[in-house]
């Protein structure tokens, strides 16, 4: 059994990307609305609670836990790994690939300030900064899509505009993916980036390594508060119609 968590639904863009390459798994998608955002927390309260979302998990019987969330992994990763004999997996900004690919184009990061002000995001930029780089640091926006609300082309006019002539964006929260096509009526035909690909590719590594058996794909899916409209439109973004 594989754990995937996320301060709420923005992890699915993560989890469509897993299944593409090892759907025969039994997952468990945890869905943590009653912290929702991690991006305003402290480092020593968000760790303490997704320390708290992966002993549930372990309990459950998960072998491998992912964590589907840009803020958590930057500032929890290290914390969780040394409390845990699992595999912890963590999502990551994708600089490295900007560089790998585009390395001449202006580029655009959209994260979180937690994701932004944290060590491992610092460090990354340091690495991979090509000085067309460019941080927009989107305090809020994750909550929005969270909550699928009707200020996000509003919020995304106000806060992209400037940045309008950039080629590239980098998708540095999870929940992003999922208003691509408004980020674009604001900026333009952008190439999109983000961590989603890298993190399937691993867990399937480390699937095989660990030689865990295959099941028949079951997915159950848990929210923190008990929201029914969460576990609806996680299905709907999953397309996916099991309960």
């Amino acid at each position: 059994m594989i754990g995937i968590f996320d301060s709420g639904i923005g992890g699915v863009t993560v989890f469509k990307e897993i299944l593409k390459l090892t759907p025969n798994y039994k997952y468990i998608y945890y869905s943590d609305s009653l912290n929702n955002p991690y991006g305003d927390k402290s480092k020593e309260e968000l760790i303490e609670i997704v320390k708290n979302i992966c002993k549930y998990l372990v309990n459950k019987g998960c072998k491998v836990i992912v964590i589907a969330c840009n803020t958590a992994s930057a500032i929890c990763k290290d914390a969780l790994r040394e409390e845990f004999d699992i595999p912890i997996i963590a999502v990551e900004p994708a600089l490295k690939m900007v560089y790998d690919n585009d390395y001449q184009e202006s580029t655009l990061i959209m994260a979180t300030y937690g994701t932004t002000h944290a060590d491992r995001f610092k460090e990354l930029y340091q690495k991979f900064d090509n000085h067309k780089m460019q941080i927009c640091d989107c305090v809020g926006l994750a909550d929005l899509i969270e909550r699928n609300s009707s200020k996000i082309n509003e919020y995304l006019e106000n806060n992209l505009k400037k940045y309008r002539g950039v080629k590239n964006v980098v998708l540095g929260c999870t929940h992003y993916p999922l208003i691509k096509e408004e980020i674009k009526e604001v900026l333009g035909n952008v190439k999109f980036y983000d961590g989603s690909r890298g993190v399937a590719k691993r867990l399937k590594e480390v699937l095989e390594s660990l030689n865990i058996e295959e099941s028949n794909g079951e997915i159950e899916f848990i929210d923190s508060s008990n929201n029914e409209f969460k576990k609806e439109r996680f299905y709907q973004i999953l397309g996916n119609n099991k309960t």
